[in-house]
């Protein structure tokens, strides 16, 4: 398919949020993190229907990433995927 991948400004909050925590006391597994989360959703441009529908929210999808869970919707029309929140799996679900 070739979708263009758009990340939301809440995604990129979220990103940079884990990933200075976990700097705090190791740079150099938030520096990992954060590039693990960002290889994680480039899949989604050619295979974006990888997720699993998330039930509670039709139209979005979820990809784990342990132990975070990456919450995206797919727009056919524009051919993007837009990454819409990263969120830890221990948290509970977030407002999308």
């Amino acid at each position: 398919m070739g979708c263009k991948i758009v990340f939301s400004p809440q995604a990129i909050a979220d990103l940079e949020k884990a990933v200075r925590y976990i700097a705090r006391s190791n740079p150099e597994a938030a520096l990992r993190l954060g590039n693990a989360l960002i290889d994680k959703v480039a899949i989604l441009g050619s295979f974006p229907e990888i997720g699993q529908p998330y039930r509670r929210r039709p139209g979005v999808r979820k990809l784990i990433s342990n132990p975070y869970v990456i919450y995206y919707r797919i727009n056919d029309r524009q051919q993007s995927v837009e990454i819409m929140r990263y969120w830890h799996g221990a948290r509970r679900e977030p407002p999308l």
